[in-house]
């Protein structure tokens, strides 16, 4: 049962089926195979069911918000205010996309909207100034992922409710190891422009007044940020509440900006209903896959046969990250997450691991499959942005974080406390 599932999975999303038929007709097959009575007559019960949760609407929020977002033209002042602090480090511009993909990525949760939103402003500077295509590229690629790490992240939500875990939890735990991975980014940079010191090339000097005056320019997107995971975090607003203070937020600065028109709202919305309905619909097979392997007791076959390896915990983590590894290069993102979630996740509590702290290694796993070839959509992205030159420069580009998010999950490993420390404290003053 365990290998023909597996079989199944690959060959349906290897023939070019949508990603939601693939684990609708999976989910069919299987109950028709192993159930004694029909489990297809469930689906609208289920799909009612999972739809009507009330942390699933942070969804097409935090979608909405990442829409306005793109549209107000707070990307492009911000992207200048943070090259005004850390151009002149060695790597220059490399820096600024780097932590200019980490702050919009604390506002926008999606790691495809960030690399397109910070490579359509730093690809042309990269042209102008003449920076090697190939380590700019990877920052901004590696720098994109951090959209699904940091929080509000959409995958975060969506594993959550996938795998019946707090979002709040996973987003403090979340908040350390993006703010961690980013910094490992950038001294991946630093330390590559060293050895290289032709690869660095560090922006116009600016002066203090310079750089004070531009620090206006982050208030926006720092007030939105605290706006969000603030009153998460507070104890304020739920996820699913956090995202609407964050469409209002996100409202108010199009209108600051006197960007408020009807065709942005259109596009918008547009964008917004397009997303929500392709995630959805994968998110509702999810969940009718779920129920049916939970039925036939496929669920229990997987923990089950883990168990009888008597392989020590360490080394069955260990070969679950390796798995992921792989599969990364070859399944979408978000199918990969939720085609597998309500299977490992059980596995990791037989285990003993908090499903909280696996929650944050999962997402940096799923980062990596973001970068890795032949699928990797960030790497699509960057190159569609970049608009000519060989796919070659961006794979090799991201080839150094790669290391940095393998290092980031060792850490984890070696001190869970990474990513249990912030959720445990809140706990214990709430």
């Amino acid at each position: 049962m365990l290998a023909l599932t597996a079989i199944l999975l690959l060959v349906f999303i290897a023939s070019s089926l949508f990603v939601a038929a693939a684990l609708g007709v999976l989910a069919g097959v299987l109950g028709n195979l192993y159930s004694h009575f029909p489990l297809t007559r469930a689906v609208g019960e289920i799909a009612w069911t999972a739809s009507a949760d009330f942390n699933l609407v942070a969804v097409p929020m935090f979608i909405l918000m990442g829409e306005l977002l793109l549209r107000s033209g707070v990307a492009e002042a911000m992207y200048e205010a943070l090259d005004r602090w850390v151009g002149r480090i060695p790597g220059g511009l490399m820096h600024t996309n780097v932590a200019a993909s980490a702050l919009f990525a604390a506002t926008s949760g999606s790691s495809v909207a960030t690399a397109a939103t910070i490579g359509t402003i730093a690809i042309p500077n990269m042209k102008r100034y003449g920076y090697d295509p190939a380590l700019f590229l990877g920052t901004i690629a590696a720098g994109g992922t951090l959209g699904i790490l940091i929080p509000p992240s959409i995958n975060m939500v969506i594993y959550g409710a996938l795998s019946e875990t707090s979002v709040s939890d996973l987003y403090l735990a979340a908040l350390i190891p993006g703010v961690l991975l980013a910094v490992l980014f950038s001294i991946m940079v630093l330390v590559i422009c060293l050895l290289r010191p032709g690869l660095s090339i560090k922006s116009t000097p600016a002066t203090w007044g310079e750089r004070f005056v531009a620090l206006r320019h982050l208030i926006a997107p720092l007030l939105l940020f605290f706006l969000v995971v603030g009153s998460i975090y507070a104890g304020f607003a739920t996820p699913t509440e956090a995202s609407a203070l964050g469409v209002m937020g996100a409202l108010a600065l199009v209108v600051l900006r006197g960007r408020l028109t009807l065709p942005v709202l259109l596009a918008s919305f547009e964008g917004t209903v397009r997303t929500t309905a392709m995630v959805m619909l994968i998110v509702l097979m999810a969940f009718f896959l779920n129920f049916v392997m939970s039925t036939i007791g496929l669920t229990n076959l997987a923990t089950e046969a883990v168990k009888g390896l008597a392989w020590p915990p360490l080394a069955v983590m260990l070969a679950i990250i390796a798995l992921y590894l792989v599969l990364g290069c070859f399944v979408e993102t978000l199918t990969l997450m939720i085609a597998t979630t309500p299977i490992v996740v059980p596995i990791i509590k037989q285990l003993g691991y908090s499903p909280v702290w696996f929650g944050v290694v999962f997402v940096i796993l799923i980062e990596a499959a973001l970068i890795t070839p032949p699928i990797g959509m960030n790497l699509f992205v960057v190159q569609s942005v970049r608009g000519s030159g060989p796919f070659r420069d961006v794979v090799v580009g991201v080839l150094p974080f790669l290391l940095a998010m393998l290092l980031l999950i060792a850490a984890l490993l070696a001190w869970p406390e990474l990513a249990l420390w912030l959720p445990t404290l809140v706990a214990a003053n709430r």
